[in-house]
Protein backbone atom coordinates (compact mmCIF):
# COMPACT_ATOMS: atom_id res chain seq x y z
CA UNK A 1 0.00 0.00 0.00
CA UNK A 2 1.85 3.24 -0.75
CA UNK A 3 2.22 6.28 1.32
CA UNK A 4 3.93 9.85 0.97
CA UNK A 5 6.76 8.36 2.09
CA UNK A 6 6.87 4.55 3.13
CA UNK A 7 10.56 4.30 4.81
CA UNK A 8 9.26 7.22 7.21
CA UNK A 9 6.02 5.89 8.03
CA UNK A 10 7.69 2.26 8.56
CA UNK A 11 9.80 4.19 11.11
CA UNK A 12 6.97 4.73 13.15
CA UNK A 13 5.24 1.32 13.32
CA UNK A 14 6.46 -1.34 15.61
CA UNK A 15 4.78 -3.79 12.98
CA UNK A 16 2.93 -3.44 9.45
CA UNK A 17 0.31 -6.36 8.21
CA UNK A 18 1.13 -8.38 5.63
CA UNK A 19 -0.86 -6.62 2.92
CA UNK A 20 0.67 -3.47 4.29
CA UNK A 21 -2.33 -1.73 4.68
CA UNK A 22 -2.18 -1.50 8.79
CA UNK A 23 0.15 -0.34 11.03
CA UNK A 24 0.54 -1.18 14.61
CA UNK A 25 2.16 1.35 17.21
CA UNK A 26 4.26 0.37 20.64
CA UNK A 27 0.73 2.14 22.62
CA UNK A 28 -1.20 -0.65 24.30
CA UNK A 29 -4.81 -0.39 24.59
CA UNK A 30 -6.19 -2.82 26.73
CA UNK A 31 -4.59 -6.27 27.77
CA UNK A 32 -6.61 -9.63 28.92
CA UNK A 33 -6.33 -12.63 30.01
CA UNK A 34 -6.22 -13.66 26.29
CA UNK A 35 -5.00 -11.06 24.09
CA UNK A 36 -3.49 -7.59 23.89
CA UNK A 37 -4.78 -4.89 22.27
CA UNK A 38 -2.91 -1.64 20.57
CA UNK A 39 -3.28 1.48 18.82
CA UNK A 40 -3.02 1.21 15.18
CA UNK A 41 -3.48 3.25 12.14
CA UNK A 42 -5.23 2.44 8.51
CA UNK A 43 -2.92 3.73 5.94
CA UNK A 44 -5.29 3.11 3.26
CA UNK A 45 -8.52 4.66 5.19
CA UNK A 46 -6.18 7.44 7.19
CA UNK A 47 -7.87 6.55 10.27
CA UNK A 48 -6.93 4.74 13.68
CA UNK A 49 -8.10 1.16 14.25
CA UNK A 50 -7.33 -1.38 16.90
CA UNK A 51 -4.88 -3.81 16.76
CA UNK A 52 -5.38 -7.17 18.54
CA UNK A 53 -3.54 -10.39 19.19
CA UNK A 54 -4.50 -13.57 20.52
CA UNK A 55 -1.33 -15.83 21.78
CA UNK A 56 -2.25 -19.34 20.20
CA UNK A 57 0.47 -20.95 22.44
CA UNK A 58 -2.08 -19.88 25.43
CA UNK A 59 -4.00 -23.16 23.89
CA UNK A 60 -0.96 -25.75 23.95
CA UNK A 61 -1.56 -27.00 20.48
CA UNK A 62 -4.83 -27.58 20.97
CA UNK A 63 -5.69 -27.34 17.26
CA UNK A 64 -9.35 -27.91 17.82
CA UNK A 65 -9.47 -24.98 19.87
CA UNK A 66 -7.35 -23.15 17.61
CA UNK A 67 -9.13 -24.01 14.87
CA UNK A 68 -12.33 -22.86 16.06
CA UNK A 69 -11.07 -19.76 17.20
CA UNK A 70 -9.69 -18.97 13.43
CA UNK A 71 -13.08 -20.12 11.73
CA UNK A 72 -15.28 -17.71 14.57
CA UNK A 73 -13.05 -14.73 13.61
CA UNK A 74 -13.07 -15.46 10.00
CA UNK A 75 -17.40 -15.57 10.51
CA UNK A 76 -17.53 -12.35 12.83
CA UNK A 77 -15.76 -10.34 9.99
CA UNK A 78 -19.40 -11.04 8.30
CA UNK A 79 -21.11 -9.00 11.30
CA UNK A 80 -22.69 -5.73 10.65
CA UNK A 81 -24.53 -4.08 13.00
CA UNK A 82 -24.18 -0.30 14.72
CA UNK A 83 -23.41 -1.54 17.68
CA UNK A 84 -20.56 -4.26 17.38
CA UNK A 85 -17.22 -3.39 16.59
CA UNK A 86 -16.32 -3.58 13.19
CA UNK A 87 -13.72 -6.01 12.34
CA UNK A 88 -11.89 -5.28 8.92
CA UNK A 89 -9.07 -7.89 8.86
CA UNK A 90 -7.23 -10.85 10.25
CA UNK A 91 -4.20 -12.96 9.77
CA UNK A 92 -2.07 -15.74 11.53
CA UNK A 93 1.31 -14.90 11.82
CA UNK A 94 2.92 -18.46 11.71
CA UNK A 95 6.60 -17.21 13.26
CA UNK A 96 4.90 -16.11 16.19
CA UNK A 97 1.84 -18.29 16.69
CA UNK A 98 -0.38 -15.14 16.52
CA UNK A 99 -3.69 -14.86 15.73
CA UNK A 100 -3.90 -10.89 14.60
CA UNK A 101 -6.87 -8.74 13.92
CA UNK A 102 -7.96 -5.79 13.13
CA UNK A 103 -11.22 -3.40 14.35
CA UNK A 104 -12.52 -0.27 14.41
CA UNK A 105 -11.29 2.23 17.77
CA UNK A 106 -13.96 3.85 19.58
CA UNK A 107 -12.64 7.84 21.10
CA UNK A 108 -13.37 7.68 23.96
CA UNK A 109 -12.32 4.05 24.81
CA UNK A 110 -14.38 1.27 26.89
CA UNK A 111 -17.48 2.18 29.15
CA UNK A 112 -15.35 0.86 32.33
CA UNK A 113 -13.12 3.76 32.44
CA UNK A 114 -15.33 6.23 30.81
CA UNK A 115 -17.84 5.79 34.04
CA UNK A 116 -14.62 5.83 36.08
CA UNK A 117 -13.55 9.41 33.99
CA UNK A 118 -17.31 10.63 34.06
CA UNK A 119 -18.98 9.78 37.70
CA UNK A 120 -21.68 11.35 37.73
CA UNK A 121 -24.54 9.52 35.20
CA UNK A 122 -28.00 10.11 35.14
CA UNK A 123 -30.20 7.08 35.20
CA UNK A 124 -31.94 8.48 31.41
CA UNK A 125 -27.76 7.86 30.53
CA UNK A 126 -27.44 4.44 31.82
CA UNK A 127 -30.66 3.72 30.22
CA UNK A 128 -29.44 4.72 26.69
CA UNK A 129 -26.48 2.52 26.41
CA UNK A 130 -28.11 -0.31 28.02
CA UNK A 131 -30.53 0.15 24.73
CA UNK A 132 -27.57 -0.35 22.46
CA UNK A 133 -25.76 -3.03 24.51
CA UNK A 134 -28.96 -5.04 24.37
CA UNK A 135 -29.68 -3.86 20.45
CA UNK A 136 -26.54 -5.51 19.67
CA UNK A 137 -27.40 -8.52 21.74
CA UNK A 138 -29.91 -9.13 20.02
CA UNK A 139 -28.70 -9.12 16.65
CA UNK A 140 -26.19 -11.32 17.96
CA UNK A 141 -28.24 -13.78 19.41
CA UNK A 142 -30.82 -13.80 16.41
CA UNK A 143 -27.68 -13.93 13.93
CA UNK A 144 -27.92 -17.51 11.80
CA UNK A 145 -26.05 -19.04 13.27
CA UNK A 146 -26.24 -17.56 16.76
CA UNK A 147 -23.47 -15.44 18.34
CA UNK A 148 -22.69 -15.84 22.35
CA UNK A 149 -20.12 -12.97 23.53
CA UNK A 150 -19.28 -15.17 26.52
CA UNK A 151 -16.92 -12.79 27.58
CA UNK A 152 -19.32 -9.43 28.18
CA UNK A 153 -18.10 -6.60 30.69
CA UNK A 154 -17.78 -3.18 30.13
CA UNK A 155 -13.85 -3.08 29.27
CA UNK A 156 -14.57 -4.53 26.07
CA UNK A 157 -18.01 -2.19 25.59
CA UNK A 158 -16.69 0.88 23.87
CA UNK A 159 -18.40 4.19 23.47
CA UNK A 160 -17.63 7.28 21.74
CA UNK A 161 -18.45 9.67 24.40
CA UNK A 162 -19.43 12.98 22.06
CA UNK A 163 -22.55 11.41 20.88
CA UNK A 164 -22.86 8.74 23.22
CA UNK A 165 -22.81 5.50 20.69
CA UNK A 166 -21.95 2.67 22.26
CA UNK A 167 -20.75 -0.97 21.15
CA UNK A 168 -19.98 -4.59 22.08
CA UNK A 169 -16.32 -5.51 21.45
CA UNK A 170 -14.12 -8.10 22.01
CA UNK A 171 -16.05 -10.81 19.96
CA UNK A 172 -12.96 -12.49 18.99
CA UNK A 173 -13.39 -15.56 21.88
CA UNK A 174 -17.30 -15.57 21.24
CA UNK A 175 -18.70 -18.42 20.34
CA UNK A 176 -20.65 -19.95 16.99
CA UNK A 177 -23.79 -22.19 17.96
CA UNK A 178 -26.08 -24.23 16.21
CA UNK A 179 -30.00 -24.84 16.30
CA UNK A 180 -30.23 -25.75 19.56
CA UNK A 181 -28.20 -22.68 21.00
CA UNK A 182 -26.40 -25.09 23.25
CA UNK A 183 -22.50 -24.22 23.82
CA UNK A 184 -20.25 -26.09 26.29
CA UNK A 185 -16.76 -24.19 26.27
CA UNK A 186 -15.94 -22.44 29.73
CA UNK A 187 -14.15 -19.34 28.64
CA UNK A 188 -14.95 -15.39 30.03
CA UNK A 189 -14.72 -12.80 32.93
CA UNK A 190 -15.26 -14.44 36.75
CA UNK A 191 -17.31 -11.79 38.19
CA UNK A 192 -19.19 -11.79 34.74
CA UNK A 193 -20.23 -15.45 34.27
CA UNK A 194 -23.49 -16.88 34.76
CA UNK A 195 -23.59 -19.54 37.29
CA UNK A 196 -24.57 -22.53 34.26
CA UNK A 197 -20.95 -21.34 32.76
CA UNK A 198 -19.52 -22.64 35.22
CA UNK A 199 -21.31 -25.89 34.47
CA UNK A 200 -20.42 -25.56 30.66
CA UNK A 201 -23.79 -26.02 29.62
CA UNK A 202 -25.57 -22.82 28.75
CA UNK A 203 -27.28 -20.55 26.00
CA UNK A 204 -27.14 -17.73 24.56
CA UNK A 205 -28.53 -16.08 27.72
CA UNK A 206 -25.47 -16.39 29.74
CA UNK A 207 -24.97 -12.86 27.87
CA UNK A 208 -27.71 -11.11 29.46
CA UNK A 209 -26.28 -12.41 33.08
CA UNK A 210 -23.26 -10.30 32.25
CA UNK A 211 -25.27 -7.44 30.54
CA UNK A 212 -26.89 -7.39 34.27
CA UNK A 213 -23.24 -7.16 35.67
CA UNK A 214 -22.46 -4.64 33.17
CA UNK A 215 -25.52 -2.58 34.74
CA UNK A 216 -24.43 -3.03 38.04
CA UNK A 217 -20.80 -1.58 37.24
CA UNK A 218 -22.15 1.43 35.15
CA UNK A 219 -24.48 2.29 38.80
CA UNK A 220 -22.26 1.75 40.93
CA UNK A 221 -18.60 1.91 39.47
CA UNK A 222 -17.75 -0.90 41.49
CA UNK A 223 -16.58 -4.35 39.99
CA UNK A 224 -19.21 -7.13 41.23
CA UNK A 225 -18.33 -9.20 43.43
CA UNK A 226 -15.42 -7.72 44.09
CA UNK A 227 -15.61 -8.79 47.76
CA UNK A 228 -13.99 -12.06 47.21
CA UNK A 229 -10.70 -12.86 47.42
CA UNK A 230 -10.43 -15.64 44.65
CA UNK A 231 -12.16 -17.74 41.82
CA UNK A 232 -12.74 -20.42 44.72
CA UNK A 233 -14.84 -17.96 46.92
CA UNK A 234 -16.50 -16.45 43.64
CA UNK A 235 -17.22 -19.47 42.44
CA UNK A 236 -19.18 -20.53 45.18
CA UNK A 237 -21.56 -17.48 45.80
CA UNK A 238 -22.33 -17.44 42.13
CA UNK A 239 -23.10 -21.06 41.76
CA UNK A 240 -25.32 -20.50 45.15
CA UNK A 241 -27.49 -17.70 43.86
CA UNK A 242 -25.52 -15.03 46.16
CA UNK A 243 -26.06 -11.64 44.95
CA UNK A 244 -22.77 -9.36 44.11
CA UNK A 245 -23.00 -6.76 46.98
CA UNK A 246 -22.97 -4.03 44.68
CA UNK A 247 -26.17 -4.98 43.90
CA UNK A 248 -27.24 -3.35 47.50
CA UNK A 249 -25.71 -0.19 46.64
CA UNK A 250 -27.69 0.66 43.37
CA UNK A 251 -30.26 3.27 44.21
CA UNK A 252 -33.27 3.23 41.68
CA UNK A 253 -35.85 0.59 42.88
CA UNK A 254 -36.45 -0.07 38.78
CA UNK A 255 -32.72 -0.38 37.77
CA UNK A 256 -32.58 -2.71 40.52
CA UNK A 257 -35.91 -5.16 39.28
CA UNK A 258 -34.75 -4.53 35.43
CA UNK A 259 -31.09 -6.02 37.13
CA UNK A 260 -32.55 -8.91 39.27
CA UNK A 261 -35.17 -9.78 36.13
CA UNK A 262 -31.93 -10.26 34.19
CA UNK A 263 -30.01 -12.40 36.93
CA UNK A 264 -32.80 -14.92 37.38
CA UNK A 265 -32.83 -19.03 36.53
CA UNK A 266 -31.42 -18.83 33.03
CA UNK A 267 -35.45 -20.47 31.63
CA UNK A 268 -36.68 -17.07 33.61
CA UNK A 269 -33.84 -14.62 32.21
CA UNK A 270 -35.92 -13.06 29.02
CA UNK A 271 -33.70 -12.32 25.68
CA UNK A 272 -32.27 -9.04 24.34
CA UNK A 273 -35.45 -8.26 22.05
CA UNK A 274 -37.92 -8.69 25.17
CA UNK A 275 -35.70 -7.01 27.27
CA UNK A 276 -35.49 -4.08 25.05
CA UNK A 277 -39.67 -4.05 25.66
CA UNK A 278 -39.64 -3.64 29.01
CA UNK A 279 -41.17 -0.83 30.97
CA UNK A 280 -37.67 0.14 32.05
CA UNK A 281 -36.85 1.04 29.27
CA UNK A 282 -39.60 2.36 27.28
CA UNK A 283 -39.23 6.44 28.67
CA UNK A 284 -35.74 6.81 26.67
CA UNK A 285 -34.43 6.69 22.83
CA UNK A 286 -30.78 5.54 22.13
CA UNK A 287 -28.65 7.65 20.46
CA UNK A 288 -28.95 6.01 16.87
CA UNK A 289 -32.82 5.64 17.28
CA UNK A 290 -32.86 9.69 17.35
Amino acid sequence: MPTANPDQENELFAEVDPSGRFGRYEELLGRGAEKMVYRAFDIAEGREVAWNQIKLSRFHGDSFIINKIYSEIKLLKNLKNDNIIVMYHFWKDCEKNILNFITEACASGNLREYRKKHRHVSIKALKKWSRQILKGLDYLHTHDPCVIHRDLNCSNIFINGNVGKVKIGDLGLATIVGKNHAAHTLLGTPEYMAPELYEEDYTELVDIYSFAMCLIEMATIEIPYSECDGIAKLYKMVTAGTKPQALNRVSDPELKAFILRCIGQPRARPPAAELLKDPFLSDVVSYDEN
